[in-house]
């Protein structure tokens, strides 16, 4: 397992016009964006306890969520402290200036919840956001580093909206480990310094330059103490008033001014951010082998697309497939190009469009998907299904969030589990830096296209509207309706198959948690077979591209953390790939 390194009208138009509408896009985002680099690959040890356990991207986050646990918080008050200390440690993925997708289970009622702090568009926004004067999309890079970038923030509503529902601990109790970290300092660490050092735009930003480089100019040097005193202001006020702090006022203010303030002002009014509302979502549930798998509804399309590439695979027997074989490659990738052409072309914020999503993911649906794969050769390129009863007209959007984003996965001794996604985007998102915190780049996620060839893109930009999201916060249980797992994992587009790698090497495979998340990342996007660079699976090439993958060996910089229940208490995992960080009692 190591790694060497440290719709029916479209159906119509048929599938080669379906390739040739997304060949540009998908070039597009290869050549202007790029993964958020990895620091390095460190063997990782299963974790195990039996009351309580909280996995992070990065060891200051776990500690903060761990002192929760230890004060007798929730799941949910956890993910919070954890959630604010990473906007502190790991900025460059996540924070405060973003959103964030939270699974929720509360074991005495046995009751699953989602919450959707997904960011949304200025109410004057409009599909032609991200074209030029001649009506052809931006290159990425200038749209992300601009302030059309940005949409309104989610993080804090959706945590203030989990914490009422679930939360234990006082609000204000959840913010002083990051308060007290931002004022006394921390080490710069080796992931932090790389991605500054790498960034080539970062320092175009007054305040991120004088935050992330030093008196020289010079990107922050790794143990370098690092103050956010600003941070830790905001937080104060956050803590003390709530949300409200930040939405009203002062604060919001400066947001919308150094947004509108950029060479593409982004249009963002102090209503906008005044107006935000987190909204719980029904949650998504199907089956796998014994298992009931449930995931984040729209306007993520992680739930959808990790059940649908489940229910493709249920009809083989993966157990008797060996993990990092061809077959397994095979299989996974085969599924993966299903999953993700449905994903591009259905799903949407529901508030605007009507996504199916019930209908994607039930069994008979998913076992006409599934009748597609030939264990004998590749399919090469899928066409999005057409469930029953199901009549849509849409073109597909193939363009793929971009990697830089963070989980959480946490149970409390009480049984209650979390599962939280967060993200500001790109990595340092939009590059713009307000009160110690950056703002994201989400409004990207949109279609840099409304239509293609006369048919609308169901994840077109419209004003108020959030933009799709792969993100995949994943709830696993037992055939008697036990908590069995909670996981999740950066990634952008890749998220999907991240987590159902993980989830195939856990419940089929056998694997302890700890083994399922560092295994080769592998999978397809409904284009070429991606293996991870560095992996064994890279000497799969030949026999695959015998079957007739086109296949590319790239960084795969998953970010996985996962918790399962077993019997004798619990086991944790985090990614080798980065900073990740498990604890418990």
């Amino acid at each position: 397992m190591r790694l060497h390194k440290k719709a029916p009208a479209l159906a119509g138009l048929g599938l080669a016009l379906f390739m040739a509408q997304q060949a540009g896009h998908a070039q597009l985002r290869a050549q202007d964006a790029a993964p958020e680099p990895s620091s390095g690959y460190t063997e990782k040890k299963v974790v195990t306890a039996s009351k309580f356990m909280i996995a992070t991207a990065n060891p200051h986050a776990t500690r903060a969520g761990d002192e929760m646990l230890k004060a007798g918080g929730t799941a949910v008050d956890a993910a919070i402290a954890a959630a604010i200390m990473l906007n502190l440690t790991e900025p460059q993925s996540s924070g405060i200036g973003g959103g964030a997708f939270i699974m929720s289970y509360e074991a005495a009622g046995k009751s699953i919840n989602a919450y959707d702090g997904r960011e949304k568009a200025p109410a004057t926004a409009k599909g032609d956001r991200f074209l030029d004067s001649k009506g052809k999309p931006l290159a990425l890079r200038d749209a992300i580093n601009s302030g059309k970038s940005v949409g309104v923030p989610g993080l804090l509503r959706v945590m203030e909206l989990a914490h009422q529902k679930h939360g234990k601990l006082p609000w204000a109790k959840l913010f002083e480990p990051t308060i007290r970290l931002a004022e006394s300092g921390f080490p710069v660490s080796e992931r932090l310094h790389t991605v500054i050092k790498l960034d080539k735009t970062l320092r175009a930003n007054a305040n991120a330059k004088a935050y992330f480089y030093d008196a020289a100019g010079e990107p922050l040097a790794v143990g370098a103490t690092l103050k956010n005193p600003a941070f830790a202001a905001v937080l104060r006020r956050v803590a003390k008033e709530g949300p409200d702090a930040f939405y009203k006022g002062e604060i919001a203010r400066d947001i919308s001014n150094a947004v509108n303030s950029q060479a593409q002002p982004g249009g963002m009014t102090v209503q906008d951010i005044a107006d935000y509302q987190a909204k719980e979502r029904t949650v998504l549930c199907g089956t796998y082998r014994v298992y009931k798998v449930c995931g984040m509804p729209p306007p993520s399309s992680g739930g959808i697309a990790v059940l649908a590439m489940l229910g493709a695979l249920e009809r083989f027997p993966m157990s008797t497939v060996r993990p990092n074989s061809t077959e397994a490659v095979h299989l996974f990738s085969e599924a993966g190009r299903l999953a993700y052409a449905d994903r591009d072309y259905y799903v949407g914020d529901p508030d605007f469009v009507n996504v199916p999503a019930t209908a994607l993911v039930s069994p008979e649906y998913l076992k006409t998907r599934s009748a597609l794969i030939r264990t004998d050769a590749s399919m090469k390129r899928a066409a999005p299904g057409v469930p029953a009863g199901v009549k849509l007209a849409w073109a597909p959007d193939e363009l793929s969030e971009i990697p830089a984003t963070s989980h959480i996965s946490v149970i409390d001794a009480a049984g209650n589990a979390v599962s939280m996604t967060t993200t500001i985007e790109a990595v340092f998102g939009s590059h713009i830096m307000v009160h110690g915190f950056l703002l994201n780049n989400q409004m990207t996620d949109f279609a840099l296209s409304p239509e293609e060839n006369g048919l609308p893109v169901a994840n077109r930009i419209e004003g108020g509207k959030r933009p799709r999201s792969t993100m995949s916060p994943t709830l696993v249980f037992d055939a008697a309706g036990k908590l069995k797992m909670t996981v999740g994992s950066p990634g952008g587009s890749a998220i999907i198959n991240y987590v159902a790698k993980t989830l195939v090497g856990v419940l089929d495979w056998g694997l302890d948690v700890q083994q399922a998340i560092s295994l080769p990342n592998m999978g397809s996007r409904n284009r070429a077979t991606e293996v991870e660079l560095g992996s064994d699976l890279e000497k799969l090439a030949g026999p695959l591209k015998a079957m007739g993958h086109e296949v590319q060996a790239i960084e795969f910089t998953s970010g996985l953390q996962g918790i399962v229940v077993t019997e004798g208490g619990l086991s944790g995992g985090a990614d080798p790939r980065r900073e990740g960080f498990v604890m418990g009692e």
